[in-house]
């Protein structure tokens, strides 16, 4: 029981400031919205390069058809029609 009263008072304030400072902080350099935008953009970008590269190189067809409307309208058209 040496210390003194000051003493006791200073290590619990000393204690609190080493505690109180972060030692390490990470800062976001793209927030969690932009991270979520970006990845659906990319899924999105994915889905049409392989798009163009199935129908275009893979099928023997154009590239820029397999964007196309009529495309698609041939493709469903197929798919759902009867087989009797």
């Amino acid at each position: 029981m040496s210390e003194t009263r000051s003493e006791k008072k200073q290590k619990p304030a000393a204690e609190e400031k080493e505690s109180k400072t972060p030692k390490w902080v990470q800062v976001r350099l793209f927030p969690i919205l932009i991270r979520v935008l970006l990845v659906i953009l990319l899924a999105g970008l994915s889905l049409v390069v392989g798009l163009m590269v199935g129908y275009g190189i893979i099928g023997d067809g154009s590239p820029a058809d397999a964007l196309k409307p009529e495309t698609w309208t041939h493709i469903l058209d197929l798919v759902t029609q009867d087989t009797e």
